[in-house]
């Protein structure tokens, strides 16, 4: 069950409904229900997977709130983290692993005496893993305490909306919010609205319309190297409005329930170096990545070459989440040399005043090298990530090239109406709001939201990107 499809409005309709009837003491009982069969509507075999992480790491905190002995809680907690990473190792980087070494032992002619199982990737297990590891390391560091109800920390874990791609939420932010029945009030009600419309706009009317330009281009064997940079601004902003809509469409319907969920998105492309950048996309990866690797690796508190170490290490295991390839790891590579030579240059600085024409520059420079990663991150392989930089530099025009017409005409007619209101968002400071604002003009707004969701939109047809992760 995917968001933009009528199936999930139908679901969500009818949650709604029991969640709001039911007894105070019923909701969590609803929501832990309603979102393991929301995921088992892909594969009712790898509910399993999300049971047995709840109870380990259940058992776990309830063991290290009963224990006084350091070393016994670092074992416990040394014990959720090897399960967890365990899980994630096994399914989602054993094919990965297993056809690189058989690679490796093929260039030296000789051949692995065993196959690749060809494991299938459970939806979601980056994003949970995540959320319940995060829990037990902040029961151990001593942040919060222990959940006693299994069925509370069995919602924090399922709890639909984010399931599957985030945003990555910290136990002593949801928890609680699970412990007692939520009441949306009228206000609540309006803003989870707009951001469910917001998210379908920007996932189904401009994210699912780029991906055929972007698929034109980097499925080809041969192309121009106008195609390529053509498609690599539309997978820019694919990516943004695929993973931007879920976030907000999931932040839209926990407003519904009287929940709130973190931000995921705040206007990245309108940064002007890679922190800020960082700090601004997948903010609840960034900031997971930041408080539990980088800083216990030292973070910025040490020699500048430990700092370098850090950073480097941080975007490369961040690259490295994202999926088992190598492109990904040169991904993370990229971001983390990218991330270091900015910070020796001195200019993380750049653009705090956000106006003017040096900002206007800096902001273009940024979203230059940001597009020059996500070559990186959408090419199905290192070697067509090569081919691309080859035409970019010794191929840019290409004779009688109207496929680059074709291309750049859908990017323009796409982006044109959702990049206006990312900028009226931008200079209202607030990615959450209806940035039309006056008593009509906000209805005026939606209404031709819709009209382009129906007229021109694709319902089902795309799954979301981060879906694979």
């Amino acid at each position: 069950m995917i968001f933009n499809s009528f199936v999930f409005v139908l679901f969500l309709g009818i949650v709604l409904t029991i969640y709001y009837l039911v007894p105070k003491r019923g909701a969590k009982y609803v929501i832990l229900a309603s979102s393991y069969f929301f995921y088992g509507w892909w594969d009712w075999r790898f509910l399993s997977l999300i049971v047995a992480s709840s109870i380990v790491d259940f058992t776990v905190g309830r063991m290290m709130a009963k224990s006084s002995q350091e070393s016994k809680r670092k074992k416990l907690l040394w014990l959720s983290i090897a399960f967890n990473l365990g899980l994630l190792g096994f399914f989602k980087y054993f094919n990965f692993f297993a056809g690189s070494f058989s690679d490796l032992l093929a260039t030296f002619g000789m051949k692995a005496d065993y196959a690749t199982l060809h494991i299938i990737l459970p939806v979601g297990i980056s994003f949970y893993t995540f959320q319940t590891m995060s829990y037990t390391i902040d029961v151990w560091r001593g942040k919060m305490q222990a959940e006693k109800n299994f069925i509370v920390f069995s919602a924090f874990v399922a709890f639909f909306p984010q399931l599957v791609a985030g945003p990555i939420e910290r136990a002593s932010h949801l928890l609680p919010q699970m412990q007692e029945k939520r009441t949306a009030n009228l206000s609540q009600i309006k803003r989870g609205l707009w951001l469910i419309l917001w998210g379908y706009f920007l996932k189904i009317f401009l994210a699912d319309n780029l991906a055929p330009v972007v698929n034109e281009v980097y499925q080809a064997k041969n192309y121009s190297g106008l195609e390529v940079l053509i498609a690599t601004y539309a997978f820019a902003f694919q990516i943004l409005g695929d993973f931007a809509g879920y976030s907000s469409i999931a932040i839209g319907v926990a407003a519904l329930f009287g929940i709130t969920l973190n931000e995921n998105f705040r206007f990245p492309y309108f940064t002007t170096n890679p922190s800020a950048f960082w700090q601004n996309w997948h903010i609840s990866l960034s900031s997971w990545l930041r408080d539990y690797l980088y800083i216990p690796l030292g973070g910025n508190r040490c020699s500048s070459l430990l700092n370098y170490r850090n950073l480097f290490l941080t975007m490369l295991l961040g690259g490295l989440w994202h999926g088992a390839s190598w492109n990904f790891v040169a991904w993370g590579i990229f971001q983390g040399l990218v991330l270091i030579l900015f910070r020796i240059s001195g200019n993380e600085s750049f653009g705090n005043k956000r106006k003017g024409a040096l900002w206007l520059l800096q902001v273009l420079f940024m979203f230059q090298l940001t597009c020059l990663g996500w070559m990186l991150f959408r090419s199905p392989d290192l070697t067509s990530s090569a081919n691309m930089l080859q035409a970019l530099f010794t191929g840019f025009l290409a004779e009688g090239n109207a496929r680059a017409v074709y291309l750049a005409v859908q990017l323009a007619i796409f982006t044109s109406v959702p990049l206006l209101l990312l900028i009226l968002q931008f200079r209202k400071n607030d990615p959450h709001s209806n940035p039309i604002q006056g008593e009509l003009r906000p209805a005026i707004v939606c209404t031709i939201m819709i009209f382009c969701l129906i007229w021109m939109g694709n319902w089902g047809s795309e799954s979301f990107i981060y879906f694979q992760f």
